[in-house]
């Protein structure tokens, strides 16, 4: 225990026994304290629909390595010793963790490298590079199970989980406290699920301030392990998995560790991935926002009607997409 305290987790801010596995405010409201040393509070804009529903968007895509990923990663980061950060850190990501993780190391002075998965696009191939972390390429069955297992032979230094350490939640959930100081009458938040991290965060903040807001994960109809975990009432692997543009979410699976944070959701709303291109199109032409594939699934599924009537919220949780990607994505909504 007082190992765990000295290493700046705190065992009183967090619960660690999987099974009672809960976020607590007093961890996310610590998180809100530093985290702002390198994330920015985001704007939250409404765009104007025409049939009197109302959605606003949370807008992670403008955060200083276009997501969200950069407030989980600094509240890990930034509670490590300069033992743990002696030999660096690294992650397993698609894109997004990495930047953040990276982002996050360089301002502690910290090594990091990055295992990438193959279907990570260019453009965040060339932002990891860009912050100095060293890529490790790999397949995306490597990398799953690195995020699985929580480690991988092949890296070396202190691992920091992309999505399930409770630490990085708290940080994530500090985007559910900015949407209901903000909204404080918001219906509905939906989120894309990748590993559930970041639903898992804005969950456990609404569940301590505003119970009777839904909260909806966003997932595309070719990778939607939390539906069918929900339907099933246990965490499953997705048998029909298939890789797609919206590479920042849809898992294989959900994680044991992480399915007492995403069982209490409202729900998984799955759309197609035509669905989650209009979305992307509806983002620009509407709020001027380039929204990545895993932010257009969460624009998708409040579009849907799914999530329910009055004040919806979508988590634009990136906009780091390849330019050539989205433009063709979305012209190819006209055809």
């Amino acid at each position: 225990m007082d190992e765990a305290r000295e290493s700046g987790y705190d065992p009183d801010l967090v619960t660690t026994n999987v099974s009672a596995r809960r976020i607590t405010l007093a961890a996310i409201r610590d998180a809100s304290r530093t985290v702002y040393a390198a994330a920015i509070r985001t704007p939250l804009v409404r765009v104007e629909l025409g049939d009197g529903g109302e959605l606003y968007l949370k807008l992670e895509a403008l955060q200083p390595i276009g997501s969200f990923k950069i407030r989980g990663a600094y509240n890990v980061i930034r509670q490590l010793t300069p033992a743990e950060l002696h030999d660096g850190v690294w992650t397993v990501s698609a894109g997004n963790a990495a930047q953040g993780v990276a982002f996050a190391a360089r301002q502690a002075g910290a090594r990091c490298s990055v295992m990438v998965m193959d279907t990570a696009p260019d453009t965040k191939i060339r932002a990891i590079e860009r912050l100095g972390a060293s890529i490790v390429r790999a397949t995306y069955d490597e990398c799953w199970q690195t995020v699985v297992s929580h480690g991988s032979p092949r890296m070396t230094g202190y691992f920091v989980h992309p999505f399930d350490d409770d630490r990085f939640i708290a940080g994530n959930a500090t985007a559910g406290l900015e949407i209901l100081e903000d909204l404080p009458d918001v219906a509905a938040i939906v989120a894309p699920l990748g590993g559930g991290g970041l639903l898992a965060g804005i969950a456990a903040a609404v569940r301590e301030l505003k119970p009777d807001t839904r909260v909806y994960a966003a997932e595309p109809d070719t990778a939607a392990p939390l539906a069918a975990s929900l339907a099933a009432g246990r965490p499953l692997y997705f048998d029909h998995w298939i890789a797609s543009f919206v590479d920042g979410a849809g898992g294989k699976s959900v994680l044991e560790t992480m399915w007492p944070l995403l069982a209490p959701l409202a729900g998984s709303i799955v759309v197609s991935l035509d669905e989650v291109a209009r979305a992307m199109k509806l983002a620009a032409e509407r709020a001027r926002v380039i929204a990545e594939g895993a932010a257009g699934c969460a624009i998708a599924a409040a579009l849907s009607g799914r999530a329910g009537t009055g004040k919806i919220v979508a988590v634009v949780s990136g906009g780091n997409i390849d330019l050539a990607k989205f433009a063709a994505l979305v012209g190819a909504c006209d055809q």
